[in-house]
């Protein structure tokens, strides 16, 4: 399996990941940057889902949870972040370093700049507006680990070291930054479905490194889908929850309003 280079973004925090996130190697959450806070996860027939708002900027958030460097191939709406193909397993990703946490903000235009993320109108999805609507409505990260070299012999050590020496020309280049079918739309949906439109542009920082996978597989596969409140509510994904009176709504007693 030959080397290829991938995107490795600058990562930001080690603080552990909100239990909104979902993921073993990684954990993977959804926030939305217009409220400030993470969405909360909703479980339905084994899949997850977020309720997102239109107008709304959000990003997907990924914390390293090994010891190794792991590549994050990640797709929004069936088209790869990084380069803006249909997305697939074998294209090119972010690589995020040990125990690191990195916030993926929108669609890589190039080493510097993104076009944010926003939740929109089918319609106005980049998928939809380049003409893949079919995975609308679905956040997938493919995680790979990355293959462990085999144990080098002393002497073998010795002639790579000589080698290297007489040759200075190193290969260094390096690049920043870069599941399943979306969820049936319900026949009496309230609202349109959602999708993640072509934002503004924003400064993102990246540059090229190189990544060997251990395998051509993923080894998790994490996928998150997102409609409205009420399109989720009408799928059966959220409860709609009656009124719950709250026992201590405020800490002092007011004047009650006259009787006259």
């Amino acid at each position: 399996m030959k080397p290829a280079f991938f995107l490795f973004a600058a990562v930001l925090s080690c603080a552990a990941g909100p239990a909104s996130a979902i993921g073993t190697l990684a954990e993977v959450a959804i926030y939305d940057r217009s409220s400030g806070r993470e969405l909360p996860l909703h479980a339905a027939d084994g899949r997850f889902f977020v309720a997102g708002k239109p107008g709304c900027e959000y990003e997907i958030r990924i914390r390293n949870q090994t010891a190794g460097d792991l590549l994050a191939v990640i797709s929004v709406d069936g088209v790869n972040v990084v380069s803006g193909e249909t997305a697939a397993e074998s294209q090119n990703g972010y690589v995020i370093p040990a125990w690191r946490r990195m916030e993926i903000k929108g669609w890589r235009k190039d080493l510097t700049r993104v076009a944010a993320f926003y939740f929109t109108d089918l319609e106005d999805s980049y998928a939809a507006r380049t003409g893949r609507p079919d995975n609308v409505g679905v956040i997938g990260v493919a995680l790979f680990r990355r293959k462990v070299p085999p144990p080098v012999l002393l002497e073998e050590q010795r002639m790579k070291r000589s080698e290297s020496s007489m040759d200075s020309s190193a290969n260094g280049a390096a690049q920043r930054g870069a599941a399943e079918s979306a969820p049936p739309a319900s026949a009496q949906a309230p609202e349109k479905s959602l999708g993640t439109g072509h934002g503004r542009s924003e400064t993102s920082q990246a540059r090229y490194t190189t990544f060997e996978r251990e395998s051509d597989q993923p080894n998790e596969l994490v996928a998150i889908r997102y409609d409205s409140y009420a399109n989720l509510v009408a799928q059966g994904v959220i409860r709609n929850m009656p009124r719950q009176p709250q026992p201590f709504p405020a800490r002092f007693v007011p004047d009650p309003p006259a009787r006259w």
